[in-house]
């Protein structure tokens, strides 16, 4: 089983009651996904377990502080979930990439496979996704979420673009 195939794609977060248009910060996200965590958990996927919240690591003498940590048990790895709450920058791969390193180096026990990377952002541009993580740790993985299912029309465009592309 690859992480492709246990992340849901797309996310959507609307079961934490957030107003689309409020401005929202990565700490309300994350509180907001804390206190639905079940739900949360349920919209991932299939074997996530909660381990940590802002799990602090030292690297060199600076402390870093990785959103949310799971592990998941089908998998049998970490993994690393960072928030973000605008649009997908080049910077945040290379963070998240960092976060990686340090858990195959830090974290992982015997039996374990490497980490998995998941950035949530509100947008993503495929092309700019694409060059920022080439070269990069192959288990990030960019994923736009959505704190509002789209109206009826915008889903059956949806529906039928992909139909078409079957």
């Amino acid at each position: 089983m690859q992480p492709t195939d246990v992340i849901n794609t797309p996310i959507s977060l609307e079961f934490l009651g957030l107003n689309e248009r409020a401005l929202i910060t990565e700490s309300d996200l994350e509180q907001a996904i804390l206190d639905n965590l079940q739900k949360f958990l349920l919209e991932m996927g299939h074997g996530f377990c909660f381990e940590a919240r802002q799990k602090r690591i030292l690297i060199d003498d600076d402390y870093f502080y990785v959103d949310l940590v799971f592990y998941h048990r089908v998998l049998k790895c970490h993994i690393i979930v960072e928030l973000k709450t605008d649009k997908f920058k080049h910077e945040y791969a290379s963070q998240l990439n960092m976060y990686l390193n340090y858990f195959k180096n830090e974290e992982m026990t015997k039996g374990d496979n490497p980490p998995v990377g998941l950035l949530l952002c509100t947008e993503k541009g495929n092309t700019q996704v694409k060059y920022a993580l080439a070269g990069l740790d192959k288990n990030i993985f960019v994923k736009k979420y959505l704190v509002a299912l789209p109206d009826e029309k915008t889903i059956k465009e949806y529906v039928s673009k992909e139909i078409m592309n079957i």
